[in-house]
């Protein structure tokens, strides 16, 4: 069993940044594909970035090219989201997912982002 933990969300202003971080434990981290999704009101879940097991391949959503950056940490098993830019539409809970082929086995609790104007 797998274990994510999320971190880092909060309150900011449009154009703000905040590093949001998901640590995971239970099993080998690297063998893990990992993914950001968010789930903002009245909008199905959906995927912002994922990463895959090596770190070379990442992916994002339209949206959020150019703003967020995936990245992981595999000696402190932990993927972070450094979110620049930030506009209001990007207000949401931000999960953590984990997967041997795809991020989406393992589900963390989320954390919060509030961007303001």
């Amino acid at each position: 069993q797998v274990q994510s933990v999320e971190s880092g969300g909060g309150s900011v202003q449009t154009g703000g940044s905040l590093r949001l971080s998901c640590a995971v434990s239970g099993r080998t981290f690297t063998n893990y594909a990992m993914g950001w999704y968010r789930r903002a009101p009245g909008k199905e879940r959906e995927l912002v970035a994922a990463i895959g097991k090596n770190g070379a391949n990442t992916h994002y959503a339209d949206s959020v090219k150019g703003r967020f950056t995936i990245s992981r940490g595999d000696a402190q098993n932990t993927v972070f989201l450094q979110m620049n830019n930030l506009e209001l539409e990007d207000t949401a809970v931000y999960l953590c997912a984990a997967g041997v082929f795809e991020p989406t086995e393992y589900w963390g609790q989320g954390t919060q982002v509030t961007v303001s104007a």
